[in-house]
């Protein structure tokens, strides 16, 4: 997923890992140089469509303005994981 929108600064990377653990969900989640926020999450899809309608709101401090999810090849993931 790529979110657009405030989502830098205000702990969408770290609540995006809670809300995707709490998902049972693997993956990782990083800031772009732009301003937004790739994510990339593993498993059940019913899981996968929860945290992509939890990203349309984030954490309250954050505006997002676009979601955008595109499937992917699985990478095996062990855990979710902020990326640096």
């Amino acid at each position: 997923m790529h979110v657009r929108g405030r989502v830098q600064g205000v702990f969408f990377r770290q609540s995006t890992q809670h809300e995707a653990r709490r998902l049972g969900l693997t993956g990782t989640v990083r800031n772009n140089p732009d301003g937004t926020v790739t994510i990339e999450a593993e498993g059940p899809a019913a899981a996968l469509d929860a945290l992509e309608a939890w990203c349309h709101t984030g954490p309250p401090a954050a505006r997002v303005d676009q979601v955008t999810a595109t499937p992917g090849a699985v990478q095996g993931h062990q855990e979710f994981s902020v990326q640096r």
